[in-house]
């Protein structure tokens, strides 16, 4: 299937690729993660998508490389969603990768639920602000870190109950304070390894703790019993490709995507 692009989205793992921090295919590389499109062309077997159709698709797939910053490009149809019709291009390409992102973490790798308190490391970024309206949305209570007071500023306009400002406050102290000295249920952390050992420290006994970036660096090894004697913790990784491998759960993430972002 052919699909010709009108908006491509940029996203932080574009940087990844371009330092190797995440490997590419091989050169020449094209960079690129998320995009929407127009289908151009379908093959013989193709049943559920028709020349015309408006489709995004979000590369975090083993089957599908980057590759994004294309006008037009050959796709396996398992991989695209249909875009809503009252959801403009530009929108829906910024969206689908972090969207999608920001779905598998509050429904997948943990499930928030109305009660829970959650820190969102970067509330301020792509992922960040996503996350953090979400998690409210469902009735948490957000807790947010950005480095600058005009991020903090930017994350409690959207969705954060509390801010703190990492570079000018201890994270973890103020999330105690925050919380009755609890902690909370879970961490989302993309930043990786300037915040790792403040994601574990804030957390409430049994919480958990999501890594799935490491915009400050890959995390170092650790001893896995620290986990038990902190208060028999829950560490996860989280990688999208292995939340939509499967096309009914990519339609299914999807949707709530979509259906999360419509206008009232």
């Amino acid at each position: 299937m052919r699909v010709r692009h009108t908006a491509v989205g940029l996203n932080f793992t574009d940087i990844h690729h371009r330092t190797g921090r995440y490997p590419g295919p091989g050169f020449p590389l094209v960079l690129g993660m998320e995009a929407v499109g127009v289908v151009d062309e379908v093959g013989t077997n193709v049943r559920d998508l028709r020349v015309g159709d408006r489709v995004a698709y979000a590369g975090a797939s083993p089957s599908l490389a980057p590759g994004a910053y294309t006008q037009l490009r050959i796709m396996n149809p398992a991989r695209l969603v249909h875009v809503p019709d009252w959801i403009d291009d530009e929108t829906a390409a910024a969206v689908i990768l972090k969207g999608l992102t920001a779905q598998y973490l509050l429904h997948g790798a943990y499930h928030v639920r109305a009660g829970d308190t959650v820190l969102v490391h970067a509330a301020a970024g792509g992922v960040g602000l996503i996350l953090c309206q979400w998690a409210h949305h469902l009735g948490a209570t957000v807790i947010g870190t950005a480095s600058t007071k005009e991020k903090a500023a930017i994350a409690l306009a959207h969705g954060c109950d509390h801010a703190i400002v990492s570079t000018e406050e201890d994270t973890a102290a103020r999330v105690r304070a925050l919380t009755n000295g609890r902690g909370v249920s879970v961490v989302y952390d993309s930043v990786g390894a300037s915040t790792f050992e403040t994601s574990l420290s804030s957390l409430r006994r049994r919480g958990t703790l999501v890594s799935f970036g490491s915009s400050s660096g890959a995390v170092p090894p650790f001893d896995i019993f620290r986990l038990n004697r902190m208060g028999s913790l829950t560490l996860t990784g989280g990688g999208l490709a292995d939340y939509i491998s499967n096309r009914d759960e990519l339609l299914e993430r999807a949707r709530s995507v979509f259906e999360a972002v419509k206008p009232a």
